[in-house]
């Protein structure tokens, strides 16, 4: 299995619009954040988790050259606004893409792109697939997720595992129950807004340090960061070993 961080900056991405602090300004590529997402390759098969605004960048980047679904974790703009750029993969695949997610989160997509589930499609629109997921295991091409419940202040939101990796954005807090489904996975990301204050919706760096130490993962990744986190190499040199700042383009595999 790869693992490919397509993007792990907050809503607004990094650099923010406007703003001047010195993360904004940084000339590490590292500091560079597009909005969140992963792709998962298995044995050929192409997995997407979220398609944010910077979709297209992301497949053009990293030279993403076939899909065969979409995860999608829930429907805010920063995870979704980006489907309609799939639409080169239903031309080279001549086939729909196949979305997985929440009923709600699908009748979301429905509604923001509505021009796709039309009654008269107009001719190269996006050729969509909607599969309803629940909070039980499910297959996708052979592969098996798991979802992992969150909460993103008081919207359920999906991570997921696939055997030894788990993913986990847009959190701020996980019951017990799903935080067992976790357990004994290799591999865990997990958002990490800032070092503090206490955020409404997602992780600081302390809460979700305390997220890892209870999962005890080998190996531990902090995704969905914001300007305010501080410098990459800064923050980076504080973690403890096991721990590290993602960044859009690293890969990691799994055997």
């Amino acid at each position: 299995m790869q693992v490919t961080f397509l993007g792990t900056g907050t809503s607004q991405g990094v650099p923010v619009i406007g703003c001047d602090c010195v993360v904004c300004r940084s000339l590490d590529f590292r500091d560079k954040r597009l909005r969140v997402s992963i792709h998962v390759e298995v044995e050929g098969r192409s997995l997407v988790f979220d398609t944010g605004p910077d979709f297209r960048m992301q497949m053009l980047r990293e030279h993403i050259l076939h899909l065969d679904a979409v995860v999608f974790t829930h429907a805010h703009k920063d995870h979704t606004a980006g489907l309609d750029d799939v639409r080169p993969f239903n031309f080279r695949q001549n086939s729909d893409i196949p979305l997985y997610g929440q009923p709600e989160v699908l009748e979301q997509i429905k509604v923001e792109f509505a021009y796709a589930f039309a009654e008269k499609k107009y001719p190269g629109i996006p050729r969509l697939e909607l599969n309803p997921i629940q909070n039980e295991p499910f297959e996708v091409l052979g592969l098996t997720l798991t979802p992992i419940q969150v909460m993103h202040h008081k919207l359920p939101v999906f991570g997921y595992r696939i055997g030894d990796f788990s993913y986990i954005t847009d959190a701020n807090f996980i019951a017990e129950e799903e935080l067992e489904k976790l357990k004994g996975t290799r591999v865990l990301v997990v958002n990490a807004l800032h070092k503090g204050p206490k955020h409404l919706s997602h992780y600081t760096l302390p809460e979700a340090l305390e997220v890892i130490e209870r999962v005890q993962p080998e190996t531990a990744y902090l995704t969905h960061i914001s300007h305010n986190m501080g410098l990459h190499a800064a923050v980076e040199a504080e973690l403890p070993p096991h721990v590290h700042l993602a960044y859009d383009g690293l890969k990691i595999t799994l055997e």
